[in-house]
């Protein structure tokens, strides 16, 4: 590759090469370089623009002594290239030399010098100790009670939350992402391409636990009541949204006052906007497509009786998540939410926040051994020059809109920290190159905030993720994550199965995840009779069949190696999770019913029911269920309930 296109795209994070899942060196096409940094506003269409623009590039740099956004470690200084006004966030004023001292507090400050005036983060080194529990991985959408309206809602999470503290000695649920979709139809399924990451999915509403539901008259809740739909064999999200809807809408002139910042009118108005025009602002009217246009300046006006109304859902959902973190306050770690990676392209995150997100590429990941071709996951990634110029606001923002209601957070893909796998316009995902982000920065902004809000965090580092990941995650206090499908040793002939001792102590581990085969469907094949019958299988039936029969047969006869008393398999794979040496340790409810299908099967949209596969029992006989105790009780010996209020 050309030496001046090496730099200028060194200069912008974009990689020229990268070690694919082989661990082999692929050197990435010029035109795909030249393509991504096309999404930073950069010409690289030939070797004068090149020239130009490292050129340009080069003399910014050297005009300026401070990044954009400065990120130090607690008890750091820095140097500031000459005399600094620091700006606390408690409103201190401090002159200083030219070095940065080390004394300052942690939080959001400003360094103002002769010629610039930057955002100044200081991170703690190190989150406390995550304190050891066992817990649930809950699918919440999942869950069924005889006051939910056909799929779990924040009552049932509370519900679940609280008997599984008191009853089980249960100390952490993880969540599935909550975060909010476009509020019409078709209502988005995956958890994992929200329309927002700052705020909340009004679906997971219970109308019936609102302060306007206990002040209707008899006839309205009569009538509200009546919305509630059926429970189908498969969850049906634009039947619930439409009855919550409606029994919202009668119960809104009941409400109460909304304080409406300016972040939480850019979203209500992107709901009532996509209300007339669609869920994807990109095929809405040309002067709609910018938030700060005059069009949208009359909209509002327009329609601000309905931009107060998705304004007053948020409220409640920020009351309910707050009721369902109560109902936890006996766990020792408590509700862990999770963070997708990325938004939908077309939702209210990217028409509100614009060119903080690089819209015309997606994210995903190379071609590797589960995946031939790559993968593309549809989601517009943030750009990290953009992040930094901003303050590291949006991804701030994020991170507060989960914590405000989070014991704890779940990044998935905390990789992507580090490095995303950009795939440009019209390519697929072999053709994309990874764009890197200032991990130190990153990493630092969600210590910060995890800090602030006294949370734990945990990193989604499976996959192909690269050995600095894992290690600074732990240097920084965070958990990585655990499988147990996946805990084997690599590098010594036939891949044996590692001993839970030596799995790793900071980590949360489980049987199996969301994208993968549940306990039940692993025993039983159903993931390889699945995948035959939709055609995803990359060989014949019968070897797939054959291989997956000797896998169960290894795994087995491993945990009967260690003692593992034989018979029921369910309880043996709990047991073995249980003398796991990881801190956290967590099971799914599906596991102890039994249910087969498993959450979702990557690489499908409508040719499998992912996200919409309820639990088979209601949450009243799930804690009735004779199985339960059985399963669990194991992990509970190991992980007795401590902390809070045990």
């Amino acid at each position: 590759m050309d030496a001046d296109l090496a730099a200028l795209a060194h200069a912008y994070g974009v990689a020229t090469r990268y070690e694919n899942a082989e661990q082999r060196e692929v050197e990435v096409e010029p035109d795909v370089v030249a393509s991504v940094l096309a999404q930073f506003g950069v010409d690289a269409s030939g070797p004068d623009a090149v020239r130009r623009e490292l050129a340009a590039v080069r003399e910014r740099r050297a005009a300026t002594a401070l990044p954009p956004t400065l990120v130090l470690r607690e008890g750091t200084e820095h140097d500031a290239g000459g005399p600094a006004v620091l700006h606390l966030e408690d409103g201190t004023r401090r002159e200083t030399g030219r070095m940065i001292p080390a004394d300052l507090p942690l939080g959001w400050h400003r360094v103002e010098t002769a010629d610039q005036n930057v955002v100044l983060a200081v991170v703690p080194h190190r989150l406390p100790e995550v304190p050891p529990a066992w817990g649930w991985m809950l699918q919440l959408y999942s869950l069924r009670s005889h006051d939910s309206w056909g799929a779990g809602d924040f009552g049932d999470l509370a519900v679940f939350a609280r008997r599984s503290a008191a009853e089980l000695g249960a100390g952490v649920v993880l969540v599935n992402p909550v975060q909010a979709i476009s509020p019409v139809h078709p209502v988005e399924r995956s958890p994992y391409s929200p329309s927002s990451r700052r705020y909340a999915n009004p679906l997971y509403l219970r109308v019936s636990d609102t302060a306007e539901f206990a002040r209707a008259d008899e006839d309205l809740r009569a009538r509200v009541l009546a919305l509630r739909p059926d429970n189908p064999d498969l969850i049906d999200y634009d039947a619930i949204w439409s009855a919550k809807l409606t029994a919202l809408e009668l119960l809104w002139p009941l409400h109460e006052p909304v304080q409406v910042d300016d972040d939480m009118r850019d979203f209500a108005t992107f709901g009532a906007l996509a209300e007339r025009h669609g869920p994807d602002w990109r095929e809405w009217p040309g002067p709609l497509r910018d938030p700060h246009s005059a069009e949208v300046g009359k909209a509002r006006d327009e329609l601000a009786d309905r931009i107060a109304f998705h304004a007053w859902l948020q409220r409640l959902c920020e009351d309910q998540l707050g009721r369902a973190r109560e109902a936890a306050g006996a766990m020792p770690v408590g509700i862990v939410h999770d963070l997708p990676v990325g938004v939908h392209p077309g939702g209210a995150d990217t028409w509100a926040l614009g060119d903080a997100f690089a819209p015309e590429v997606t994210v995903g990941a190379p071609p590797d051994a589960f995946s031939q071709q790559g993968q593309d996951w549809n989601l517009p990634p943030w750009r990290p020059d953009r992040l930094a110029e901003l303050g590291y606001a949006p991804f701030r923002d994020v991170l507060r809109g989960v914590l405000r209601h989070a014991d704890g957070i779940r990044v998935d893909h905390v990789a992507g920290l580090w490095r995303l796998w950009w795939i440009p316009p019209g390519e697929p995902p072999s053709r994309g190159t990874y764009v890197h982000y200032d991990a130190e920065a990153m990493l630092g902004i969600l210590a910060l905030e995890a800090h602030r809000a006294g949370a734990v965090v945990v990193g989604e580092d499976l996959g192909t993720v690269e050995a600095a990941v894992t290690k600074t995650l732990h240097e920084r206090g965070v958990l990585s994550s655990a499988v147990l499908w996946f805990q084997r040793d690599y590098d010594a002939p036939g891949h044996p199965f590692l001993a839970p001792e030596e799995w790793d102590p900071d980590a949360m581990a489980s049987i199996t995840t969301h994208d993968l085969p549940t306990v039940a469907g692993w025993l039983a094949g159903e993931h390889v009779r699945v995948r035959a019958e939709l055609g995803l299988l990359d060989g014949p039936p019968e070897e797939e069949h054959a291989a997956a029969e000797a896998e169960r047969a290894d795994l087995l006869a491993f945990a009967a190696a260690r003692g593992v008393p034989a018979g029921d398999p369910v309880t043996a794979l709990h047991t073995l999770l249980a003398s796991a040496a990881s801190r956290l340790l967590l099971t799914a409810p599906a596991d102890v019913v039994g249910e087969r299908r498993q959450p979702n099967l990557p690489g499908t949209t409508d040719e499998y029911p992912n996200w919409r596969i309820p639990l088979p029992v209601t949450v009243e006989t799930f804690f009735a269920d004779a199985r339960l105790r059985h399963f669990v009780n194991a992990l509970r010996v190991a992980r007795p309930l401590t902390g809070r209020n045990a």
